[in-house]
């Protein structure tokens, strides 16, 4: 093998090398740039169901709030009287 063969076969391997190596890396950077796309799409996805999840607490301790409220038994106690004094009519 000469002097010029063996500098050619450096140079090729080199070359060779150089391009995969920029293959992989670009390879990871597709990689990276689809977790970051996926991350994003996840956390507007868990924002989303964050918010319809305090929309529904919102709800219910209106509901439970609501139905031990003293407004709410005085309302009960008038509507048990009145059908009280209904059935007491229907008699």
């Amino acid at each position: 093998m000469t002097f010029w063969t063996a500098i050619v076969l450096i140079v090729a391997i080199s070359t060779i090398a150089g391009v995969m190596t920029e293959r992989y890396k670009a390879m990871g950077k597709i990689a990276k740039n689809t977790d970051k796309t996926r991350i994003e799409e996840n956390d507007a996805e868990e924002q989303r169901e964050i918010a319809e999840l305090r929309e529904r607490i919102k709800v219910l301790e209106r509901i439970a709030t609501d139905g031990n409220s003293l407004d709410a038994m005085e309302t009960k106690r008038i509507s048990a009287e009145i059908e009280a004094l209904r059935d007491k009519q229907a008699d």
